[in-house]
């Protein structure tokens, strides 16, 4: 449409695309702190084509449709980062809880303070040494009332401090199996979420792909939120309109649909330090998230701590044991060969420990001695013992390799941070709100809608003139 009247229509159609653009920008402003938001743009466009004596002609501006920006591959690998991220997170916090439930100190370098938690001398390092400094007095005083009555006290002490680590550390293995259990029902509820989303995005976008931004916003925050719990990768669906499908892989590699469009295929569970899903389920070869941080928590730094716990208990009730046989009784309870088992033979107290044997004279020590010895006795496992090294030696190495384990495990957490947040600033270039950007782009449609008002200004007057003025004497 040409002449007056077409300019006149083409204003107001400018009027409306400047003021959808200034609707935009406001609503970019209103979303700066959003982490969730992708910033949006206004596409412009011309509504058509009209042949006019001066040729073709636009039908003038509109504002077609709305643009988010987001660059895909960006936030598939926010996805991947993140997930990894959590996974030693989980990790980090239960080494955490485990140390403090070992009380003792280990330092960040891996190295292994063995007086106890804080200085304490709270730890089985110290009861180690006190029960063995205990014989070692009751042999050089063996019918010394007191000697036997602190004996029998550090002793006790030395069971107890072994069954309560213990108890701890699987009180830390239970919270990481209850843990992943809650993260599963979590991960099933925000598949459910993404697969309403991409339900509602499917009927908005059936005749307008891309249009439904904001519930992308949405679909993409379920999908970082699901990273946390679980790894699993998205792909647009070929079919769908605007919709994606979540696959985790099996052990061989091959994709495991755990959300097909707007349906969710077959839910997460979890057996043991298996995780399943999809239909016909299917265990998962999950690498990343909390699950799989809290499985691995849960089944091999924790787990191997109390498994050398076990170690420990069993070689210190066999030695203990075969070394005061002589005596005719046991020191240990013989059953009690587990951390959470070791125990004091029933009836062994200060009247009945023997420091020699039936026969031996009043003042005879050769047993006292031979339990006392012990604390320098070298084990190995390749003889047929439990440990290797002293009691002293194998303890200090194991929280040793234990604080090795927390320290590289927050090296990780750290190294796996910095690349999540390289990431997330890489995609925020993209996808983030730009304060200053906004404010210019603000500026810049407010003259446009001002210089169209003006030329609706001219036009009304140039009309007026030739309505109400031609012809007038």
């Amino acid at each position: 449409m040409s002449g007056l009247f077409g300019a006149l229509s083409n204003g107001i159609k400018a009027l409306n695309a400047q003021s959808r653009a200034i609707e935009t920008a406001g609503r970019n402003l209103a979303n700066v702190n959003n982490p969730n938001y992708a910033r949006q743009r206004i596409v412009y466009g011309d509504r058509g084509t009209v042949q006019t004596p001066l040729g073709a002609q636009s039908l003038g501006l509109e504002a077609k449709q709305i643009e988010q920006m987001r660059d895909f591959l960006l936030d598939r690998q926010v996805v991947r980062e993140n997930s990894l991220k959590s996974s030693y997170e989980t990790q980090q916090a239960a080494y955490q809880k485990a140390q403090a439930g070992l009380g003792q100190s280990i330092d960040r370098a891996g190295e292994t303070d063995t007086t106890g938690a804080a200085g304490s001398g709270s730890g089985i390092s110290e009861s180690l040494s006190d029960f063995f400094n205990s014989f070692q007095s009751f042999a050089a005083r063996p019918t010394d009332p007191g000697e036997k009555q602190t004996l029998i006290q550090k002793a006790g002490v030395l069971t107890d401090r072994i069954q309560i680590t213990d108890n701890r550390l699987a009180e830390v293995q239970s919270d990481l199996t209850f843990q992943a259990s809650a993260d599963v029902d979590d991960a099933n509820r925000i598949l459910s979420s993404i697969a309403e989303l991409n339900a509602q995005i499917g009927r908005f976008e059936i005749n307008a792909p891309g249009t439904a931004v904001d519930l992308r916003d949405q679909r993409q925050a379920q999908l970082e939120e699901l990273s946390k719990k679980i790894s699993f990768e998205t792909q647009p669906d070929p079919a769908g309109s605007g919709q994606i499908n979540v696959l985790a892989r099996d052990g061989s590699g091959n994709p495991v649909v755990l959300v097909n469009l707007a349906t969710v295929a077959g839910p997460l569970s979890l057996s043991g330090a298996t995780i399943s899903g999809g239909t016909p389920s299917t265990a998962l070869n999950v690498t990343g998230g909390s699950i799989k941080g809290a499985i691995i928590a849960r089944d091999t730094g924790v787990q191997d701590l109390r498994d050398n716990l076990d170690a420990l208990a069993s070689q210190l009730v066999t030695s203990v044991n075969a070394a005061y046989a002589p005596s005719g009784g046991t020191f240990f309870n013989a059953a009690g060969v587990t951390a959470g088992t070791i125990s004091l033979a029933t009836g062994l107290n200060a009247t009945t420990l023997k420091a020699t044997t039936p026969t031996g004279a009043a003042g005879d020590n050769n047993i006292a001695k031979a339990v006392a010895n012990l604390a320098n006795t070298s084990f190995s496992t390749s003889g047929g013992d439990a440990i290797d090294g002293t009691f002293s030696q194998f303890y200090s190495t194991t929280v040793a390799n234990f604080g090795q384990t927390l320290s590289t495990t927050n090296s990780r957490v750290t190294e796996q941070t910095n690349i999540e947040n390289l990431v997330r600033t890489q995609r925020d270039g993209v996808s983030g709100v730009s304060l200053d950007e906004e404010m210019t782009d603000l500026m810049k449609y407010q003259r446009s809608f001002q210089a169209s008002s003006r030329v609706i200004q001219v036009i009304d007057e140039l009309l007026d003139t030739i309505v109400n003025r031609l012809g007038v004497g």
